[in-house]
């Protein structure tokens, strides 16, 4: 271990492609701590199957991208950090290749598929695995830097902020965090000059969910409880393909498989059912395909639709989609013969943390990258693809902010240590169970692809139940892991719904019965703390 972990330069809590594409960045010139939750490789980066999109085809523009972009996002993106995230993919790509990610190739160029949205084949990726492929590479050369330091198993609690200097200020700053290591059951606390949140979205406040089990919008929370604004909360991404199984609970199947040629069938009637509903058919946005699947299965009274590939070439099918294919396999589906059962399910989280185009929140010394943040890309829906690309040049601009304001970044003052002589052992772990089940539940059925005011409503009134109950558990027992996510998810459904709440149209994501129509004017959902 080169340095002191827990008195660092930079401390970044995530350890997926954003934190460690600033890690990387950074530790040319300083030391660097990465927090993991759990694993190195548990982030929803490793779960990635898509790809990457970037401008590389002949005849594929900058401005296409934007445009698809824009289009998906439904007017709601900011326009210059679209152009930002676009103009810098190309460069992304090559770094990523320089540190051994084995990108697909067709002959000496890279091989590029086509996604939901997309007006070109502009996906980059490793067969159906691309994130996984991305993140090992990511590990294996932030294992290999002497200035980084990366602990798995800390989980983040609260951010430490001026009010917890042993000399009370407000001054608002963030000087690091408080986190539960799980090898010791005890609250350690970290500090450095800068903070970089890369925690990842809010996927498990859903009941199905493609996100892995740590995405409980942990850094939303830290970041709102310390006095930073939230953003578009309410524009919740459903992947709608995500595979119908009562055993595997979210594996997805990606968006190329539609990309390919994938038709998506009602399983009652036989009829491939897209062109009813949009003439894009299968290649129209997310939230439209998931949204058609939704009214088709509540209208036939089904369990899931079919999306089959069968009618290509089974080579082909296996060539593209291998581990799709194997693992469909292992559960009794040959998708080169037969349709996929599908279902739609929480996918991506498209609000965040408000930053500016240098990952910049509220709080000085506190910077936020990837699905974390709202940064003005996405809108009111996240282009296919979109998303590591976020990573990769937030994470580097966010570095390069850093780096070039190094100087006017104080160093930490004294921080008190985390006090738990109040407090005793919980002798009732089944309410954090409980809880944790009931809010995944009502957030899907009130809070989910359809939405009304009454169904908000009810949720915003379970909430506040909810939230009495865990503020008055978290303040009379030892925190635990399973403790500060529940803490973190109930935070994060309040302002999910808080967010839908304010929102009288329908607008990308964001479907509501009693506003369906779409206002001129676009604007975000902003609450301040």
């Amino acid at each position: 271990m080169s340095h002191d972990p827990a008195q660092t330069d930079v401390l970044i809590i995530g350890s997926g492609a954003a934190g460690l594409t600033a890690a990387l960045h950074l530790a040319e010139r300083f030391r660097v701590t990465v927090l993991a939750k759990g694993a190195l490789n548990e982030g929803s980066t490793a779960w990635a199957q898509g790809g990457i999109a970037a401008v590389l085809e002949p005849g594929d523009t900058f401005e296409n991208h934007v445009e698809d972009t824009m289009v998906a996002g439904a007017g709601l993106n900011d326009r210059a950090t679209v152009e930002f995230v676009v103009e810098g993919a190309p460069a992304a790509i090559e770094r990523l290749a320089a540190l051994g990610v084995p990108f697909n190739m067709d002959g000496e160029a890279l091989h590029l598929t086509r996604e939901g949205g997309h007006s070109h084949r502009r996906i980059v990726h490793v067969d159906d695995a691309t994130g996984w492929a991305v993140q090992e590479a990511l590990i294996r050369a932030a294992r290999a830097h002497p200035n980084i330091t990366l602990l798995p198993d800390m989980v983040a609690v609260d951010l430490a902020t001026s009010r917890h200097e042993q000399r009370y200020s407000g001054a608002g700053n963030v000087w690091g965090v408080y986190a539960f290591n799980r090898a010791t059951d005890r609250v350690e606390l970290f500090t450095a000059r800068a903070t970089i949140l890369a925690t990842g979205g809010a996927g498990r406040t859903y009941l199905f969910s493609t996100a892995p089990r740590g995405a409980t919008g942990d850094g939303i929370a830290m970041a709102w409880r310390a006095g930073c604004r939230v953003s578009n909360m309410e524009f919740m991404q459903f992947h709608p393909t995500c595979l119908y199984n009562l055993e595997v609970k979210n594996f997805l199947i990606t968006e190329a498989v539609r990309g390919e040629g994938g038709k998506l069938i009602n399983p009652t009637t036989g009829k491939n059912f897209m062109p009813y509903y949009d003439p894009r058919a299968e290649l129209a946005p997310r939230d439209i395909v998931a949204r058609a699947i939704d009214a088709e299965i509540k209208r036939f009274g089904l369990d899931y639709v079919h999306l089959d590939i069968s009618h290509m070439e089974p080579a082909f099918v296996r060539g593209h989609f291998p581990n799709i294919h194997e693992k469909l396999l292992g559960l009794g589906i040959d998708m080169t013969r037969q349709g996929i059962p599908v279902v739609p399910a929480q996918h991506y989280t498209c609000g965040g943390v408000v930053i500016d185009r240098d990952g910049r929140t509220d709080l000085p010394g506190l910077y936020a990258v990837g699905e974390v943040s709202q940064s003005g890309l996405h809108g009111a829906n996240r282009l296919a693809s979109n998303s590591l690309l976020e990573c990769f040049v937030f994470g580097e601009a966010a570095a390069r902010d850093i780096a070039a304001r190094w100087a006017d970044l104080p160093p930490p003052p004294a921080i008190r240590g985390w006090d738990e002589s109040r407090v005793t052992d919980s002798d009732e772990e089944v309410v954090i169970k409980q809880n944790w089940t009931e809010i995944r539940r009502f957030m899907w059925n009130y809070v989910g692809i359809v939405r009304s005011t009454k169904r908000l409503e009810r949720a915003r009134h379970r909430i506040a139940m909810l939230t009495e109950e865990v503020a008055d558990y978290y303040g009379h027992f030892r925190v635990t892991a399973d403790l500060i996510e529940l803490r973190n998810l109930l935070q994060s459904a309040d302002l999910i719904v808080r967010s839908a709440l304010r929102r009288k149209e329908s607008r990308g994501l964001h479907y509501t019965l009693d506003y369906p129509e779409t206002d001129a004017q676009a604007l975000d959902t902003i609450l301040v703390p």
